[in-house]
């Protein structure tokens, strides 16, 4: 698969919020909806209530990882959206991937 491109503008994101399935896990939240493109796009985003800048660019590196780890194995045609939660930081990638295939399987969007 080709490398994932990433969301960019305030109004990808805000179609994803809106209109994309939601699933939760302890360490992230991730939006997912169809594109209409024969790629995966993603998008990271970590809130004040995660921490300071160092702790948020740390989180933002984490859920970067765990992703780049599945990205093959996720159907094209996606658009994700990966939302930083509090205990996020303090992670490690391992723990992160594992959530990240969780919710992934939860809305069906790993290869078999």
């Amino acid at each position: 698969m080709d490398k994932a491109r990433t969301l960019k503008l305030n109004k990808e994101f805000r179609r994803l919020y809106y209109r994309g399935r939601c699933q939760a896990t302890h360490l992230l939240v991730m939006y997912a909806g169809k594109n209409h493109l024969k790629t995966v796009r993603l998008g990271i985003t970590a809130g004040k209530k995660v921490g300071g800048a160092v702790e948020r660019n740390r989180a933002k590196r984490v859920l970067r990882a765990a992703f780049a780890a599945v990205e093959d194995r996720i159907q094209p045609g996606f658009d994700l959206v990966l939302v930083a939660r509090t205990a996020t930081p303090g992670a490690k990638s391992q723990e992160v991937q594992r959530d990240l295939e969780k919710a992934l399987g939860k809305l069906g969007l790993l290869r078999q």
